[in-house]
């Protein structure tokens, strides 16, 4: 385990994670803090736990309406979703090989 500094809506955390989860865990970061920052600047809810709650389930929300009996994802665990993603990413590096030669 590793320990990584990150800042949410200008708050200090440090948390804890695998080496090789460390890139995920800076991109989820960077995603609620984009979430939060942007209920925080509408002004229209006040407090950083109510803003924090508000971003949990607008985050929650897009989770279940990819999960949902007819959207992309329906009846794949995280672990099925995750292994997809890194499948096609694997084909995009294949993929883009080429172009390194080109520049």
């Amino acid at each position: 385990m590793i320990q990584i500094d990150v800042t949410i809506m200008g708050q200090s955390y440090r948390l804890a994670c695998h080496d090789d989860e460390k890139d995920r865990l800076k991109e989820a970061v960077a995603y609620l803090d984009k979430k939060m920052c942007a209920i925080r600047d509408a002004g229209k809810i006040k407090g950083n736990d109510r803003i924090a709650i508000m971003a949990s389930l607008s985050i929650a929300a897009e989770l279940l309406a990819i999960k949902s009996p007819s959207g992309p994802l329906s009846g794949m665990s995280m672990a099925e979703i995750k292994q997809k993603i890194d499948a096609m990413n694997s084909v995009l590096d294949q993929a883009l090989v080429p172009q390194d030669n080109l520049f």
